[in-house]
């Protein structure tokens, strides 16, 4: 393969991975709001501590999208 096709993979890859962190912050933003909606829904009294698992599975979700591994 020569430097040009080499040159133009690196570039693919790297687009590839730009539009995955970009999918990731995304989906960061939407867990960070649920997990705020949650927090907030749990203080007023409209959330019973049965549901605490939804809240683990936010922030299992949040720490998963914050790992850097491809």
């Amino acid at each position: 393969m020569g430097t040009q096709d080499e040159n133009l993979l690196l570039q693919y890859e790297l687009e590839i991975m730009a539009g995955i962190l970009e999918s990731k912050a995304q989906y960061r933003k939407i867990v960070k709001a649920g997990i705020a909606k949650w927090v907030k829904d749990f203080q007023d009294g409209r959330i019973e501590i049965k549901t605490v698992d939804d809240l683990k599975k936010l922030i299992e979700i949040d720490i998963e999208l914050q790992k850097e591994e491809f």
